[in-house]
């Protein structure tokens, strides 16, 4: 064997050798290429997947936006109720503790007034009333006030009044008798003394026809 063919045989041991090394290398790049699309394959179809839970979850956000966008909203118009419906009751109740100040002292008066000249019971208390809602401590208690001026004086003070004035009869219209000068009745016509026919000093005259 010469030595020409000796470098060929050497060149082609070198050449397979090196074949051999690349169809491996190339083998193991075709593995992990086939590894890398089938992997790329299947997150394809999970990146779809995770793309239409997306679209549901985005549909599901705005249907809680809105939801929430209401719920905002009956909470602000909430507010404002409750704001007027306090307003309202406090001016209620205001109103209320004014007019009490007033019924207060006038009941006060009356119930005395009942009590000292008609001898009758007080009026009921406000919280005494049937079917009322108002408590017993709904409003302060007050000092009973002192009995009114001027308007009558205590009972034991008043004097009675006096009786009434017997009733006299009037007397009946009398005459002198023109024959005893007796009193007797005007329109007597005998005195019932003596008898005498009774004349009118001013006798009728008559009419004239």
């Amino acid at each position: 064997m010469t030595a020409e063919n000796e470098r060929e045989i050497y060149h082609k041991l070198e050449a397979m050798k090196e074949i051999r090394n690349k169809t491996i290398t190339l083998e193991r790049l075709k593995r992990s290429i086939m590894t890398e699309v089938r992997s790329g394959d299947q997150e394809g179809r999970c990146l779809a997947q995770y793309k239409r839970e997306m679209e549901l979850l985005q549909q599901e956000k705005m249907s809680h936006v809105e939801e929430l966008r209401q719920i905002h909203a009956d909470i602000n118009a909430m507010e404002t109720v409750i704001k007027q419906t306090e307003e309202s009751m406090t001016r209620k109740l205001s109103s209320a503790s004014r007019l009490h100040e007033e019924y207060r002292p006038l009941k006060a008066e009356v119930d005395l007034l009942r009590r000292q000249y008609l001898g009758l019971e007080r009026l009921p208390d406000l919280h005494e009333e049937d079917g009322s809602p108002i408590t017993p401590d709904r409003f302060p208690r007050a000092v009973p006030p002192p009995p009114p001026r001027g308007c009558f004086p205590p009972l034991a003070s008043r004097k009675p009044p006096p009786p009434p004035a017997a009733f006299r009869q009037q007397p009946p219209p009398m005459k002198s008798c023109l024959s005893c000068h007796q009193q007797i009745h005007r329109n007597a016509p005998i005195c019932p003394l003596c008898k005498a026919k009774s004349r009118s000093r001013n006798p009728k005259k008559p009419k004239k026809k």
